[in-house]
């Protein structure tokens, strides 16, 4: 299919498949006359450089920005209302694969999906005073009906607790009704700022992260699960983050910390709440993976969900929620992505190879492509995915940076003495490594070399990341730490004024600091003080800006 482009001011601006997250991305960058003015690239030029004028100088096709000069800058999407986005196919089968995961092990669970709907009244949203209270500033509000104003306005869920829980209240009525086990996939809408940036940052559309902002709407899953135990309910508090562990690390190839948030930090309403920690080096800012909630018996005294126990008693519930959005998609994106565009884990890539011909001006061009759509169908039938890019209008430099833009593992070429040699030529995109493989070794060498690229983009994530943590024991090692961008782990006395307190010492242009998690796995804490108070310390924590 022939390149489009859009013309604005003089310019043109290739509309896009390249990365299967953008719609638009400028191909040329700065002031004044440049060779790409005024006229189309030439798609067939090497590397999709713009058309040669005269003796000037082509621009690349690839990103106008490097993501260690201007991360803010490195890739960006444009919608006209910001805080949302699109999820185009490249990205929607990351969250499809995911999805897949999850929901079998959730079910091997005993947990059912469900849906609720979208909508709220104000009644049950205003029901549980401290819960609404930590999302009141969020909640989006449906007040007109085409010219007409609605009565009583009408709320559009940020979370679903008040949503499901009042019919929870009317479901559970016996021991025998325990526990109730529900999960749905849906979208909330959060309004989270009044005065958003219009550019939206992220290409993969999640969250615009990196303005350090969060979306007005996400996918997300939602667990909401009932217990007559608290011990029940801690275990699967810790099975469910447990889950989202192997997204990160397994799927994503990214390191996470799994954890329990400060009183200040947990969930609004909660009993406590664990999480999984990520942290992205380039701004040396952590984020919130993932989170599972004790809700303990909050909710339930709000909304009388109570049954009867074996003892004929009355009793309330315990009760958990977790969830983990597109955000995770962000993540992946900001911890893998260079300057060449995305980096895809083999096992969340929607294209696992892409396999291109490499055809010269005298030899048998139809060989090659068939040999190419052989490949193809060997790779697709030893369950791996494969396409073959057998575009005649593009040359095989184009594709390359096409490909490599879209993060595809990896990339085959085949050529006229590949095909002499019964031989195809491998390259990797995490990092450039190249390879010759005998066709009669291929599937078993790409399983290889797939299986190597995802270990390998996760222990280069880690190493990346573990540079970055410092362990701290007083508040001037704490302020270093944190002018040089780290995830700082010191001793503190877990006093909720003591957290507000380095909030306010520390907050300027970049974002104050906050705890991130108590991780489980505790240094000893004998003999050691409260970096803040000089007090016994009570627990070590991560701390640092986030996202």
């Amino acid at each position: 299919m022939e390149q489009r482009f859009l013309k604005h001011k003089s310019r043109w601006f290739p509309i896009r498949a390249a990365s299967g997250f953008l719609e638009v991305k400028e191909m040329a960058s700065g002031e004044g006359k440049k060779s790409g003015e005024g006229k189309k690239p030439n798609a067939n030029a090497k590397g999709g450089e713009w058309e040669k004028e005269g003796g000037e100088e082509r621009d690349r096709l690839g990103l106008s920005y490097k993501k260690e000069e201007n991360f803010g800058e490195w890739y960006s999407e444009y919608y006209d209302i910001s805080g949302c986005y699109i999820l185009r196919p490249w990205t929607m089968a990351v969250w499809e694969t995911m999805q897949t995961f999850f929901d079998a092990e959730i079910k091997k669970m005993k947990i059912k999906n469900c849906y609720f709907p979208l909508f709220v009244s104000p009644g049950v949203l205003q029901k549980e005073k401290d819960h609404i209270e930590g999302f009141a500033p969020e909640v989006a509000w449906v007040t007109k009906s085409g010219q007409s104003d609605l009565e009583v306005p009408i709320a559009i869920r940020p979370t679903s607790e008040t949503v499901m829980y009042p019919y929870y209240s009317k479901w559970i009525r016996g021991h025998r009704d325990l526990p109730l086990r529900l999960n749905q996939w849906c979208n909330v809408v959060r309004w989270e700022f009044s005065h958003p940036t219009p550019v939206y940052k992220l290409f993969i559309g999640l969250v615009n992260i990196l303005d350090g902002c969060r979306s007005r709407e996400f996918l997300w899953q939602e667990g909401h699960t009932a217990f007559a135990t608290k011990e029940e309910a801690d275990k699967e508090v810790l099975e469910i983050l447990e889950l989202y562990r192997r997204i990160y690390e397994e799927y994503l190839a990214i390191p996470v910390i799994k954890g329990k948030k400060s009183e200040l930090e947990k969930f609004a309403g909660g009993f406590y709440t664990t999480s999984v920690e990520a942290f992205i080096p380039n701004t040396g800012r952590g984020i919130q993976g993932a989170t599972s909630h004790c809700l303990g018996q909050n909710f339930a005294k709000m909304f009388d969900i109570t049954f009867e126990n074996e003892k004929g008693e009355k009793a309330m519930v315990w009760q958990n929620s977790w969830a983990y959005s597109t955000r995770t998609i962000g993540v992946m994106v900001m911890v893998h992505g260079d300057d060449k565009g995305l980096v895809m884990p083999p096992k969340v890539a929607s294209v696992q190879i892409i396999v291109v011909p490499v055809p010269f001006k005298d030899a048998d061009t139809q060989a090659i492509f068939d040999a190419c759509d052989a490949t193809v169908n060997t790779l697709n039938e030893a369950g791996f995915r494969a396409e073959a890019d057998l575009r005649d209008n593009y040359s095989p430099g184009w594709k390359y940076s096409h490909w490599e833009m879209k993060g595809v593992p990896l990339r085959i070429e085949i050529g006229p003495k590949d095909l002499a040699n019964k031989q195809a030529r491998a390259v990797r995109r995490d990092n450039s490594a190249k390879i010759d493989i005998p066709i009669v070794n291929l599937v078993e060498q790409v399983k290889d070399m797939l299986d190597n690229i995802q270990q390998n983009l996760f222990d280069v994530a880690k190493q990346k990341r573990d540079a970055c943590i410092k362990t701290v024991r007083t508040w001037d090692e704490f302020i270093e730490a944190l002018g040089q961008k780290k995830m700082i782990l010191a001793p503190w006395c877990d006093e909720m004024e003591v957290e507000k307190d380095v909030k306010a010492r520390t907050k300027g242009e970049t974002g104050a600091a906050k705890t991130l998690c108590a991780p489980f796995d505790q240094p000893d804490l004998e003999g050691v003080n409260c970096f803040v108070t000089g007090k016994p310390a009570k627990k070590w924590s991560y701390w640092g800006r986030s996202y």
